[in-house]
């Protein structure tokens, strides 16, 4: 089985770069060739017709086994844990995790905070690209998923700091960083990351669908567009939030309705634009992608616009500064 981890593990390196996922910043290849994905998902699901199906690594089953093994470096996101059938923890897509890490331009020496501890497997891959496991702090509200992530951490030989908690708090003890990574969905940006990053720091996350990355300047401004790819995360858990739910796109012309761009759209301005007025923004502005959108956070303003965030098209953005919230 080892052999066959170790070759799989190389093909899956192989797909990644074919893909250009190291053309950012190849050091990310040592790390993806050297972290055992295998390790940090001893278990998971796959959807089966009328659910899903556990593979698992300790299958009595030889041939069970092999899968399970297949499985942990196919370049898919797993699902790792599942709660009344709703999904609550998965490891993401691997080429998906390689255009993050290389977007979150981390060098070395950076002081690095991750939301959302998973698998622990990032966090693995954060730690052997920095060489020094203390810089890497990952945070999740469950205590289960901390607890296992650290049992994955130590397998692997890898020794970052496992924090439970509330994710979108950060790990302010831990501060300053240098680069904070979210890896979970989130409704807006979280005032505590701004504080806790030191300026000119780099923050990742997912929202509205999209890989949006910002620039702290101070504690109260940060600034940074959307990334080209999509992105589906699990949403960032806890606390007690009315997140307004993204408009229906009824009434729109078909080709709109099932754009992926004009969907963004939707999910970024929710509450700020219905689906005509968005609609007439995407049809005049020629069906903008997500790099052409941006967000930004200035005093009291919390704001995403298109193209230029003192132009014609500005919304406000709900702000999380004061909402409790954990990772996934």
């Amino acid at each position: 089985m080892e052999d066959l981890a170790v070759a799989a593990r190389a093909a899956l390196v192989r797909e990644i770069g074919l893909g250009g996922g190291w053309e950012a910043d190849p050091s990310w290849r040592a790390a993806f060739e050297a972290v055992p994905r295998h390790l940090f998902v001893p278990y998971y699901y796959v959807g089966v017709a009328g659910g899903y199906e556990r593979r698992w690594g300790e299958d009595p089953d030889p041939a069970a086994r092999e899968r399970w093994l297949r499985g942990a470096y196919a370049d898919v996101p797993l699902a790792t844990r599942l709660r009344d059938g709703e999904l609550l923890s998965s490891s993401s897509q691997p080429s998906l995790m390689a255009l993050m890490l290389t977007a979150l331009e981390v060098r070395d020496g950076d002081r690095v905070l991750e939301i959302g501890a998973g698998t622990g497997y990032n966090a693995a891959l954060l730690a052997h690209r920095l060489r020094d496991h203390g810089l890497v702090t990952t945070v999740d509200l469950d205590p289960e998923i901390t607890e296992a992530a650290r049992r994955h951490l130590d397998a692997a030989g890898y020794h970052p700091v496992v924090v439970t908690g509330d994710g979108a708090r950060g790990v302010p003890e831990r501060a300053p960083y240098d680069r904070i990574i979210a890896t979970c969905a989130l409704p807006a940006v979280p005032r505590a990351w701004l504080a806790q990053c030191r300026p000119g720091g780099r923050i990742l996350l997912p929202l509205a669908t999209g890989l949006l990355a910002l620039t702290v300047r101070d504690r109260d401004h940060a600034e940074g567009r959307f990334l080209p790819t999509p992105a589906y995360f699990v949403p960032l858990r806890g606390g007690d939030r009315a997140e307004p739910p993204v408009p229906g796109p009824a009434g729109v012309p078909r080709r709109a309705r099932e754009n992926d761009h004009f969907r963004f759209l939707l999910a970024l301005t929710r509450g700020g634009l219905d689906p005509a007025e968005a609609y007439a923004v995407w049809e005049r502005e020629g069906a903008p992608p997500r790099e052409r959108y941006g967000v930004t956070l200035a005093g009291d303003l919390v704001a995403a616009w298109l193209d230029d965030p003192r132009g014609p098209y500005v919304w406000p953005l709900p702000d999380l500064g004061s909402l409790s919230s954990g990772g996934s």
